[in-house]
């Protein structure tokens, strides 16, 4: 672990084991932090937020983040071959979302925003209450983040988190999820040996126990806990931090739609949707895991989709043929099993897979699975299963259409397709959801802003919409003269 500049092993001694999930077997060990070590973490991010330059020193933050920039690209191939053994993730992934394209700009992006960013603002001159003044507008970080990443894309998730934490002045305690550790260890291996970054600014604490990583919400030293994993988890982040008045960044799950009106053309348009569903093992919040076709056209949209998910390849993440790579767990691969029954109990149909994959007696795989005769009240239509399942809704016109999409607990992200592209525009202006490509296009980067609507989140990562949330405001005036 990264404590105070120190690279450290858990204070008693303890580990825990990092198993790869296409193998099951363990990658090898990493330090188990207990309560002291987090409360050292804690203390050693307060300290340097309150004592060094750190927040207010832009040139320094741009020369360490550029440090560190350099530091990780060193190292991209390990950091790679790492991935693939601990998430599970197809290596072909990792040329796009899972490592090469945040690293593009993760980083970059908010190094940029240090000059571009109006960190000062001034009003017009104004006489409130007779008192003639000059009035200004200053953003000022907002001190402790804690950090906390999930294990789908963890490396992705984590560079946007802190390199928009640390761009703006704060200090930050990293906690990755158990399941993915080497890669957050190894950043913290990388800041402490290659960049200039000052101790305490930046530390990483991987722990097993939960109630370890709650400490950074209950502790009163942290100001904001950045969080991006499930809306149980968020919601207990959230109730937890009201006693400190934590701000919170929560970037939640999602049951996104794609949406296709009766003019798209389902031959050429469908087949990225079951492509989509199956990329990782369906192990993304943003993934569109309902496709809803109009009702004349519902049997031919089954037939695509089952024969595009029949062909997708599958199997060994270091495979570069394969899109779809192991669950992350057995836990997950049985919960992702356990849905798809849920979803035949209440009256859903297998079209394709459903189980365990026979020629893959090791690893935690489950087959691409395609479910029809499904209504949108199922809780294999309401609930986030993150594995490759796709469930098929027929809809009875646009309004209808709308409904189905918008009828979710969740508002993450969603599709829509239409020959017309104004059609297809208006139609996405209704759905609620905080993302949303038309007719196949793609809104992510490092300058979009990334959250959810109602249960999928509250903030934004990324953009200058998730720059500025780790900023407080402060508001100004001298005699005007």
């Amino acid at each position: 672990m990264l404590i105070d500049g120190k690279l450290v092993e858990a204070e008693n001694g303890k580990t825990f084991d990092n198993i790869n999930p296409a193998t099951e077997e363990v990658l090898g060990s990493v330090a188990d932090g207990s309560a002291a070590d987090m409360d050292r973490a804690i203390a050693a991010a307060r300290t340097a937020f309150d004592t060094t330059d750190w927040s207010t020193d832009r040139e320094l933050r741009k020369r360490c983040l550029q440090q560190l920039q350099d530091a990780i690209e060193s190292e991209r191939e390990e950091l790679r071959a790492e991935l693939v053994a601990e998430v599970g993730a197809p290596i072909a992934l990792t040329y796009g979302a899972q490592l090469d394209g945040p690293l593009e700009d993760g980083l970059r992006w908010p190094l940029k925003m240090i000059d571009d960013f109006p960190w000062e603002r001034d009003l017009p001159r104004a006489a409130p209450f007779g008192i003639d003044s000059t009035r200004a507008v200053w953003k000022e970080p907002i001190g402790v983040v804690g950090s906390i990443v999930p294990w789908n894309f963890p490396f992705e998730v984590t560079i946007n988190k802190i390199a928009q934490v640390l761009a703006t002045g704060n200090t930050t305690v990293l906690k990755p999820a158990p399941d993915t550790p080497f890669n957050a260890t190894r950043l913290g291996r990388l800041v402490a040996e290659h960049t200039d970054i000052p101790a305490g600014v930046f530390n990483v604490v991987t722990t097993s126990d939960n109630m370890v990583a709650e400490q950074l919400t209950l502790d009163p030293r942290v100001d904001l806990i950045s969080f991006t994993g499930s809306t149980v988890v968020g919601k207990r982040i959230m109730e937890k931090g009201a006693a400190t008045l934590k701000r919170v960044f929560l970037e939640l799950g999602g049951k996104s739609a794609a949406v296709f009106l009766d003019d798209a053309d389902l031959a050429s348009t469908l087949p990225g949707a079951a492509f989509g569903i199956c990329m990782h093992g369906g192990q993304g919040c943003a993934l569109q895991s309902r496709v809803v076709v109009p009702r004349a056209k519902y049997d031919e949209a089954v037939e695509i989709l089952k024969a595009t998910m029949a062909m997708i390849p599958y199997g060994d993440p270091t495979d570069p043929n394969n899109i779809q790579g192991p669950q992350i767990s057995a836990l997950q691969r049985d919960r992702v099993l356990a849905l798809i029954q849920k979803g035949v109990d209440e009256g859903a149909t297998i079209a394709l897979g459903g189980g365990r994959p026979a020629h893959l007696p090791k690893g935690w795989y489950v087959e691409p699975t395609l479910l029809v005769d499904v209504e949108n009240s199922m809780a294999i239509a309401q609930e986030e299963v993150f594995g490759p399942v796709l469930v098929v809704i027929p809809h009875d016109g646009d309004e209808d259409a709308l409904r189905i999409a918008n009828d979710s607990s969740y508002g993450l992200s969603g599709g829509v397709f239409s020959a017309d592209n104004d059609r297809a525009t208006a139609f996405a202006r209704r759905v609620r959801t905080g993302s949303i490509g038309i007719n196949g296009g793609l809104w992510y980067g490092a300058d979009s802003p990334y959250g959810g609507y109602k249960n999928s989140g509250i903030g934004r990562q990324n953009g200058i919409e998730g720059f500025e949330q780790y900023l407080e405001t402060k508001a100004v005036a001298w005699p005007a003269g």
